[in-house]
């Protein structure tokens, strides 16, 4: 993406969204903030697979899900911002035969996510063997709050998971500054691993993956029909979120930011992000390693989510949580999530660090 494209990109932008926040919402975030958080280290709570996350502190994706109840190729979207602008607008985009759902993204969103779907799609399949493990390691830097209201972001620190490639085997988490050894000790009539010297937490098999509880082969038998998939989203996270469509971006990211899919199947997820309703681009951002590109957004009860792409490669970057609505989360414009992936491979032994990324 050139500088020219860059500035069309942002010239197309509309405001951000400033959602209000409602009665009950205030109550159920102000009950729970006080309930978990005592000091400013953020209240873990497991999420599946995808280990611990800091639950006041990320919004959309990351935490919300937690806090509350509960296939066009994108082609038309290739051609210039320009041409775009005078000739298509929002959800007008042609579907291809067969297709019953129209892109509904904004046509910047929609351009980037269909780079990114082209990025993903010529990677080399890693095709792991059922007793590896998908390794992702990464940079994370979450907010928490404390009994006076408030708001602190850690500093940005390095997690590690190793995820079973078919769920039969024991993960394992590694986050900095976060399980002292000994933290993974076995209960009484646990089957769990001795615990791990290196402080690291076993992470239990996968006995029924699921999109929100995914392995490897669980990815790989997903459709790559980008209509077809997000129906199945829709369907399986169905009661969860405030929303479906804010489910259905956050339950994507989560894939895309701490998984290992088949080429195809990752391209699919892109494609059907384009499809959801409010999806938006964003010129500029910034990952928690300080890499800057444009992003693809989502914005919920007062919180953005962002997805964070090389503008160049369209690689993915990682995520960053920006405040758009003061409130319960801080005022506007603070940054109370951030992560930055750093590599993906798959690895023999969960805890060993492989010498080189092959996925």
């Amino acid at each position: 993406m050139n500088e020219h494209e860059r500035a069309e990109l942002a010239r197309l932008l509309p405001p951000p969204a400033r959602p209000e926040l409602s009665s009950d919402r205030h109550r159920l975030l102000r009950g729970h903030l006080m309930s978990e958080i005592r000091d400013t280290k953020p209240a873990l709570v497991r999420r599946g697979k995808f280990g611990w996350v800091a639950i006041p502190a990320l919004a959309g994706g990351l935490a919300l899900a937690m806090v509350l109840p509960g296939g066009s190729d994108g082609a038309a979207s290739k051609a210039p911002l320009a041409q775009q602008q005078s000739g298509q607008v929002q959800g007008e985009q042609p579907a291809e035969s067969g297709s019953t759902t129209l892109n509904v993204a904004p046509v910047a969103a929609v351009q980037l996510l269909t780079q990114a779907a082209d990025t993903a799609a010529g990677k080399p399949d890693p095709k792991p063997g059922k007793n590896q493990f998908a390794y992702i390691d990464s940079l994370v830097s979450f907010a928490g709050s404390n009994a006076n209201g408030e708001t602190k972001i850690d500093a940005p620190h390095r997690r590690q998971i190793w995820l079973s490639v078919d769920g039969s085997q024991w993960g394992v988490l590694k986050e900095e500054g976060k399980f002292g050894k000994g933290e993974a000790a076995a209960k009484e009539g646990d089957k769990r691993p001795a615990p791990r010297p290196d402080g690291g937490l076993w992470l239990d098999p996968t006995k029924k993956p699921s999109i929100g509880a995914p392995t490897y082969n669980y990815l790989a038998g997903l459709p790559t029909d980008p209509d077809a998939l997000l129906k199945k989203i829709y369907a399986e996270t169905k009661g969860q979120g405030r929303t479906p469509d804010q489910q259905a971006f956050g339950t994507i990211g989560d894939l895309l930011r701490e998984q290992i899919a088949p080429p195809a199947v990752s391209a699919a997820l892109y494609r059907a992000a384009a499809k959801i309703p409010g999806v938006t681009a964003v010129a500029d951002s910034a990952d928690a390693s300080g890499r800057h590109g444009v992003a693809v957004a989502h914005v919920d009860s007062g919180v953005r989510t962002e997805w964070i792409f090389d503008p160049k490669s369209h690689e993915f970057l990682g995520e960053r949580e920006v405040v758009v609505t003061d409130g319960d989360f801080g005022k506007a414009g603070t940054v109370i999530g951030h992560t930055a992936v750093l590599s993906r491979s798959i690895t023999d032994k969960p805890g060993d660090e492989p010498k080189q990324n092959n996925a």
